[in-house]
């Protein structure tokens, strides 16, 4: 069973200068109920079956309200006609359309949303909003069967590819640790790759428990398809810093190296799409995310920036101690002279 979408505060949400309304909050609620996209016309006939006195004209009105409250949002799927689905709380994202069926899916990628800002950064071009629609044949209508019918709900997905993200992270994080635990030498940098191994393994069991508690809110809900396609991520993004591990002459300089430049990119990542998600249970799991790699990137840096301090103490005494063996000598063979 699907979870429908969290009822807003509309007091919060209300344009300054509206006043409240029954009838409007009547229709707002009604129509969050709701998932997919609902034309004008459908939400009419839904709100004649709770309230036969409200007019036409007034779910209309109401339906412009949700647009500028950002409660709805309006999409065209070339029916003629356009149709609202949320936006509260509802990822922003892009549609297949089966022209057979007439049923949408919905989906959002990296590349896509990469590609439209470099193009419209090479116009300076200021992008406001972006509609992605792809129109053919869905897989049931080109078997000639039945389609499903989809109880899980774009938040469910969303929040469901969020946690697959961050597992697979965790899990490269993981190993990238536990790699490096194997390959530095000085004694602190062990203990500080040994603390995130332990801490990325901590931080996987309960992103796990997360995921098995969102599966049990709708059996199906594994097998559902893809909503979010970020090919960057989906091997973990720390991957990458592990290979580069195993190459030859990585000293523990390097090893701190690599893993801030993987804890900076990580941090990057899911901040930068956590910031631009509408709010979900999929935007927070990002920006939570966010929050730990940027507590062990910093942690990196504080510890790479020590290292180094170590290895210029280090160096001026076996400078000093040189200087000292040599002026020994010195003196010596002019004594012996």
């Amino acid at each position: 069973m699907a979870t429908i979408a969290a009822i807003p505060d509309l007091d919060r949400l209300r344009p300054a200068g509206t006043k409240r309304s029954s009838k409007r909050d009547l229709i707002v609620n009604a129509f969050l109920k709701q998932e997919g996209h609902l034309s004008a016309d459908d939400l009419v006939d839904l709100i004649k079956r709770e309230d036969h006195r409200i007019s036409r004209a007034t779910v209309y009105r109401t339906l412009q309200w949700m647009e500028d409250a950002g409660i709805a949002r309006k999409v065209d799927f070339g029916e003629g006609r356009f149709r609202f689905e949320h936006s509260y709380r509802h990822p922003r994202h892009f549609h297949l359309i089966c022209k057979t069926c007439n049923r949408s899916y919905e989906f959002l990628s990296s590349d896509i949303e990469a590609l439209v800002e470099e193009v419209a950064a090479a116009r300076a071009f200021t992008a406001r909003q972006s509609v992605v629609q792809v129109y053919g044949t869905c897989d049931a209508c080109s078997a000639g069967r039945q389609p499903d019918e989809d109880t899980s709900t774009s938040e469910m997905l969303f929040a469901r590819d969020a946690l697959r993200i961050a597992i697979a992270t965790e899990r490269s994080g993981m190993e990238f640790y536990g790699r490096g635990v194997k390959l530095v030498k000085d004694p602190r940098a062990r203990e500080i790759f040994r603390k995130l191994a332990t801490e990325e393994v901590h931080h996987l069991k309960t992103l796990e428990n997360r995921y098995q508690e969102l599966l049990k809110q709708d059996a199906r809900l594994e097998s559902r398809p893809t909503f979010l396609f970020f090919k960057g991520a989906a091997n973990g993004l720390f991957s990458t810093g592990t290979e580069q591990l195993r190459r030859d002459g990585v000293d523990d300089l390097e090893a701190y190296r690599i893993g801030i430049r993987c804890e900076r990119g990580s941090h990057r990542f899911f901040k930068r799409y956590g910031e631009r998600f509408e709010d979900s249970e999929g935007k927070r799991i990002f920006l939570e995310f966010a929050e730990e790699e940027r507590e062990h990137l910093e942690l990196l840096i504080r510890e790479y920036r020590q290292l180094v301090k170590r290895h210029r103490i280090s160096a001026d005494q076996r400078r000093l101690k040189s200087s000292l063996s040599k002026r020994a000598k010195a003196k010596a063979r002019r004594q012996s002279a």
